[in-house]
């Protein structure tokens, strides 16, 4: 298998990742978003979790970590339910963790086990334990794969960085003592500064809040109602949404119609439909300095206040003012 990928290039995948990629709980992925809600309000915010599962595997082989933590690195999504990170805000969690809660189950009941066990590992020790990958998953604010990844694949897609930017960052980033590092304080600058564009401008613009608020209640309403349960958002998004469409209940009903491209809503603390805090995101990039392992925070003013900027707005979350929420009719 030949794998182009927007980030890291053509790699060639064979083996067991191969059958990883091909099964059924990875494809499932390609209808899982990255953003939620997003899509339903911006085609444009796309990116899947699929893609997403494939690039952090494509990083840690890139930067040599090993096959296990590869595969560790391809499953470590597998559990997202539909809408991803949507339904930690239906149940009201605010860890944001609820994948990493069901990952037992999920993988237990999927073919994972057995393509593991073909070539000679036990799925317990790759998939629920990610503190052995130290690739993969770091405790905020050092880097890792999974955030690595996720902030340059929505920051390329979207266009708020180019691909001569991610290259150069690529090249200044490796691993030491089983660690990703920087080289440099302006490679360090630089993520920090796309990282918190990545929050600022994606996580928290106000039309993914809009989204993610409408999303939540009509997901809440449905559950409620039993028009879905817990399960059913095993399925993609798209499937969880013809559901709820066909489910013939006004008010559920009523909520979808408004989650539209064509909604128009501006940040407005002063006058505000909406108001959201989301998870606290800081990143504080290890940098390889003089011989020293320093972060970054130290090094340099701008990161420092960078990072004040992000605390500031996460404690004050995002106000959101809907502008407009009817959906255009085009008569042709």
């Amino acid at each position: 298998m030949i794998i182009t990928d927007r980030i890291y290039g053509e790699f060639k995948v064979d083996g067991i990742l191969e059958e990883i990629i091909r099964s059924k709980p990875l494809q499932r992925l390609k209808g899982i978003h990255q953003g939620g809600a997003s899509y339903l309000v911006n085609p444009n915010w796309n990116v899947t979790r699929y893609e997403h599962s494939i690039g952090v595997m494509l990083l840690i082989k890139k930067l040599g970590g090993s096959l296990k933590e590869q595969i560790a690195g391809l499953l470590h999504d597998i559990s997202h339910t539909a809408f991803s990170h949507v339904i930690d805000f239906v149940i009201e969690n605010d860890e944001e963790d609820y994948h990493e809660k069901i990952v037992k189950t999920v993988i237990e009941g999927s073919d994972i086990p057995n393509i593991l066990n073909k070539y000679g590992y036990d799925y317990k020790e790759i998939v629920l334990d990610d503190s052995v990958w130290t690739i993969l998953e770091q405790p905020a604010p050092n880097l890792c794969a999974d955030r690595v990844d996720y902030t340059l694949r929505d920051m390329s897609a979207y266009g708020q960085i180019t691909p001569l930017e991610v290259r150069l960052f690529l090249e200044n980033l490796s691993v030491k003592d089983g660690k990703m590092i920087l080289h440099n304080i302006e490679a360090a600058e630089w993520f920090t500064e796309t990282y918190y564009k990545e929050v600022i401008d994606f996580f928290m613009h106000p039309l993914n809040i809009y989204g993610y608020d409408l999303l939540v209640k009509a997901l809440k309403a449905s559950l409620m109602k039993q028009v879905i349960n817990l399960d059913d958002l095993l399925r993609t998004d798209d499937e969880v949404m013809d559901i709820l469409r066909s489910s013939e209940d006004q008010e559920i009903l009523s909520i979808i119609r408004k989650i539209h491209p064509g909604v128009i809503v501006k940040e407005d603390p002063c006058s505000w439909d909406l108001h959201r805090k989301t998870k606290i995101r800081i990143i504080d990039p290890e940098v390889l300095h003089e011989g020293i392992l320093s972060n970054s925070s130290v090094l340099s003013q701008n990161v420092r206040a960078t990072g004040k900027k992000i605390l500031k707005k996460a404690a004050e979350g995002s106000f959101v003012r809907i502008v407009s929420d009817e959906k255009k009719v085009i008569i042709r």
